[in-house]
């Protein structure tokens, strides 16, 4: 494949996703790792030898900023803390780079607006980085809905949690306002699943329960989204629960269930399904890897001028629903979003 059919990435942190996504653009049919930047001394090479090993040609830089500037880089994935997304991706975009940042795209719509205006100005491709969608277990299970098999959607449950674990406690050391907390970490999987199912059904309101630690980082929520006409989605995510990464859809003649959302690309990931007439189906699907797909997809619409599956009008929606529920925790009552 020659130069011109791949897209030359720079990234833009050492956080630990790269454990997943470094390797994902390397093997990407489409794409090359040019450039790792990061603000702590000899962290960038260091996650380059861990997890790259034998990767040579990689430049490596202390700022982020000066990656910013290499005119070989096309494109970027940004993985720092979730309060620095928004503004990196503006200064990305502000350099001619297309953007896979990783979730949440900002923690406020006005900064999705922003980032949605430059885009449009500087001609690039920027999108949020739910690697899930990319899996093809969800366009199976898009299918069988398509295909009737349940009926109408009626609800949609969903459910993400991990034990916290000392090495994380980064993630809650600060408050909700600042990108701390389970909600930014977790819970925007939860509401982004439940959105799926419903297709372009906009959320009307949103009530919300949560737990708080000292730093108000919330570490455990649950919730019901409206959708009008008795449609309902019930989420649950947090960090004292056993490792939970499914959801349930109901509808009117049947359901289905995705028992593994963050299926790994050695893990065989299994679909079920039943019927009102007593049919129960079971699909275990071939193992694939999410993010490989993902960079793909991206690499695809930057070379190809392709549209991009996850919009920023989805960010957008989702931030939305986000914000909602968290308003809905702190307040105590539901929040109307329309």
């Amino acid at each position: 494949m020659s130069q011109q059919s791949k897209v030359r990435w720079g990234i833009l942190g050492a956080a630990r996703i790269n454990q997943q996504l470094m390797p994902a653009i390397i093997a990407a049919s489409n794409s090359e790792l040019t450039a790792i930047a990061s603000r702590r001394p000899g962290a960038a090479e260091a996650i380059l030898e861990q997890y790259a090993p034998g990767i040579e040609n990689v430049r490596l830089y202390n700022d982020p900023a000066e990656l910013l500037k290499d005119p070989d880089i096309q494109a970027v994935y940004i993985p720092l803390a979730n309060q620095e997304h928004a503004q990196w991706a503006l200064r990305a975009i502000e350099h001619g780079k297309h953007v896979l940042c990783e979730k949440p795209m900002a923690l406020s719509i006005s900064d999705i607006e922003a980032i949605q205006a430059a885009t449009e100005k500087h001609q690039v491709c920027v999108m949020e980085g739910f690697m899930y969608r990319f899996h093809p277990q969800h366009q199976r299970i898009q299918e069988i809905i398509s295909s009737g098999a349940i009926g109408e959607v009626r609800s949609v449950r969903t459910c993400f949690a991990y034990p916290m674990q000392p090495a994380r406690l980064y993630r809650i050391d600060r408050s909700i306002a600042y990108g701390g907390g389970a909600m930014w970490d977790i819970g925007c999987y939860a509401i982004h699943t439940a959105r799926l199912h419903f297709g372009d059904t906009p959320a009307k309101a949103v009530t919300a329960l949560a737990k708080h630690n000292e730093h108000d980082a919330d570490i455990s929520c649950s919730g019901i989204i409206d959708f009008g006409d008795g449609k309902y989605a019930q989420f649950s995510f947090g960090f004292e629960h056993a490792r939970r990464a499914e959801y349930e859809i109901i509808g009117t003649k049947g359901g289905i269930k995705c028992h593994n959302v963050w299926a790994k690309q050695d893990e065989m990931p299994v679909i079920s399904w039943t019927s009102n007439t007593g049919e129960e189906h079971t699909e275990q699907l071939d193992a694939a890897n999410h993010f490989t797909l993902e960079v793909e997809h991206f690499c695809d619409c930057v070379l190809n001028k392709r549209s991009l599956r996850l919009s920023l009008q989805d960010a957008k929606d989702n931030c939305a629903l986000i914000l909602g529920a968290l308003e809905s925790a702190q307040q105590g009552r539901t929040i109307q979003l329309d």
